[in-house]
């Protein structure tokens, strides 16, 4: 039975880009092991976009009163003309999606999704830094190409590999993923190097730094930070020629953090030794991207978070977040 408002109405619930999420469908059978729409249909009447265009928001949230989105954009004109929108739930952690004054000015209550994906998230990051240092990938290639039948000894690689432990992992960001990857890196043997606005107590030993430091110091840099005025475009030319010409820049936050051209000078120029971002300034990946043909840059399509399990931790959340918000007890609010 779908759930009911404090005022006796039963909500319109229209979720704008729920294909990431899950590719199941309400009303049909779920395809097995993915998450289901099924808590979220039995708090109102659910409607379920694979995806939506930026002209087709309005319609099809008009009328709905909670509106589940997370790539979908919602600013501040299409608030606007959402009169009877109440309360927008972001299904991910960053809200960059949404105008969060413009949502607040219009008293609709703007939720996320915190710390669902940082196990996910943290285990993509060291799977891209070992496709740099180790390049398996590579290797496995060149053999099943015939290089190692033909090479007159037992061992060959194509690159010098990097032993990570003894090097400087510089981590931006001190939330639940940098603090996780903080962990890994120190399993590793690696050396933590901070910088966030909140320092914070972790159970390994640490080091916290400037940012200026923190770009000339790591081996490795890692960026793990909301998407802001003052942090888009905090990886630029300027700052790239400050890192050891030995390091490795990988990006699994938002693109939109590096200037993506001055990043592929960079690797052109070899002022940095490599990168492996899994966000990119435009996705779907724009095709003329110069960071789709620079060198030593590996690329992965926005799925560090996309775990099975992360996942199904989102929708449990998302829907807590909707129930609590009929309740008149809203959580995980960010405006």
């Amino acid at each position: 039975m779908a759930g009911m408002t404090r005022h006796g109405q039963t909500p319109r619930i229209v979720v704008l880009d729920g294909y990431t999420l899950t590719p199941a469908v309400p009303g049909e059978p779920c395809p097995a092991g993915e998450p289901s729409w099924e808590a979220v249909e039995a708090l109102g009447e659910l409607a379920v976009y694979d995806r939506t265009e930026p002209g087709d928001v309005i319609k099809r949230a008009g009328g709905a009163s909670i509106v589940l989105t997370n790539k979908t954009v919602l600013d501040g004109k299409t608030i606007a003309k959402l009169p009877g929108v109440k309360y927008i739930g972001v299904l991910a952690t960053g809200v960059n999606v949404v105008d969060l004054e413009a949502a607040k000015r219009a008293g609709v209550v703007v939720t996320n999704v915190p710390g669902y994906s940082a196990a996910a998230v943290a285990q993509h990051v060291f799977a891209l830094l070992l496709a740099l240092t180790n390049r398996v990938a590579e290797h496995d290639r060149a053999v099943k190409d015939g290089r190692w039948v033909g090479c007159p000894d037992f061992s060959f690689t194509l690159t010098a590999i990097l032993e990570l432990a003894g090097n400087t992992l510089g981590i931006i960001g001190a939330g639940d993923i940098g603090q996780r990857v903080a962990r890994i890196g120190h399993a590793f043997g690696m050396d933590i190097l901070f910088h966030s606005r909140t320092q914070r107590d972790l159970d390994i030993p640490v080091r916290w730094a400037d940012l200026d430091e923190v770009f000339a110091q790591a081996d490795v840099l890692t960026l793990h930070c909301p998407l802001t005025d003052t942090t888009q475009h905090m990886v630029n030319a300027q700052r790239l020629a400050t890192m050891k010409r030995s390091a490795y820049l990988i990006n699994t936050a938002r693109g939109a953090l590096i200037d993506e051209l001055a990043l592929a000078d960079a690797l052109w120029d070899k002022t940095i030794a490599g990168a492996a971002v899994d966000v990119l300034s435009t996705e779907p990946a724009a095709a003329d991207n110069p960071l789709l043909s620079a060198p030593n840059c590996i690329i992965t399509p926005h799925n560090a978070w996309a775990a099975r399990e992360a996942r199904h931790r989102l929708m449990r959340i998302a829907t807590g977040n909707v129930e609590a918000f009929l309740q008149g007890d809203a959580v995980n609010v960010v405006n």
